[in-house]
C-alpha cells in the first residue's frame, strides 16, 4: 500500500469516526448524563470495531461505486449503534 492510499484510508477513519461519534451523541443524547467511564466504554466498543467496519466499507464501495455513501451512511450508523448498545447496557 503506498503512502497516499494509506493516507487516504487514514483520512476516511477519521472522517467516519468523527460522524459516527456525531450521529451516536443525536441519536442516543442520553450520553450526556452518561458517566465519563459509560461514555469511554461506548467509544471503545466503537473503536473494537472501527477496522472491520471501515474495511466492509471500503469493499461495498470498490464493489459497487454507485453505492458508495450508503456504504459510507451505514459504516457510521453501524458503528453509533455499537456505542448506543453499551450505552443501555445490552450485549455487544
Amino acid at each position: 500500500m503506498n503512502t497516499t492510499t494509506r493516507d487516504s484510508i487514514d483520512t476516511l477513519g477519521k472522517r467516519l469516526a468523527h460522524d459516527a461519534l456525531t450521529t451516536l451523541v443525536r441519536l442516543y443524547p442520553a450520553i450526556r448524563e452518561a458517566t465519563e467511564a459509560q461514555q469511554e466504554a461506548a467509544c471503545a466498543a466503537m473503536r473494537a470495531i472501527s477496522r472491520s467496519t471501515l474495511d466492509t466499507l471500503i469493499d461495498d464501495a470498490r464493489d459497487v461505486p454507485g453505492l458508495a455513501q450508503v456504504a459510507y451512511q451505514t459504516a457510521v450508523l453501524t458503528m453509533a449503534h455499537e456505542g448506543i448498545k453499551v450505552l443501555k447496557g445490552g450485549p455487544t
